[in-house]
């Protein structure tokens, strides 16, 4: 796993929800979450698009394993990784928002550059 936060959460359900968060990221290209689920998600995010990139069965597999709607995956192979094909990671960005109003976590924007 790419960081070490366990973001209050079993192994199980914090992979399953890191998995619909990326997915979700990389269907619409932009989430608003809390910044510790969104360091996480950058993480992961930066990892598939670069495995996206090799465009190989293997990798193609690993991306297929990962993201959990096959259209999207497609999409990742198709129209995401050739956009970021010059480019050598930092392929999302994330800018705070300020604090939510129920419980003052600080809140952040996670988006696709």
């Amino acid at each position: 796993m790419p960081g070490t936060r366990k973001l209050g959460r079993t192994s199980d359900h914090r992979m399953a929800m890191l998995r619909a968060m990326v997915t979700y990221l990389l269907e619409t290209g932009k989430i608003e979450t809390t910044v510790t689920r969104a360091k996480e998600v950058k993480a992961m995010t930066e990892k598939i698009i670069t495995k996206a990139k090799q465009d190989d069965l293997h990798s193609k597999r690993q991306v297929y394993s990962f993201v959990t709607k096959e259209d999207v995956a497609k999409k990742v192979f198709d129209e995401i990784a050739p956009k970021y094909m010059e480019r050598n990671g930092g392929y999302t960005r994330i800018i705070k928002t300020g604090p939510r109003r129920g419980d003052a976590a600080e809140m952040a924007i996670i988006e696709l550059i």
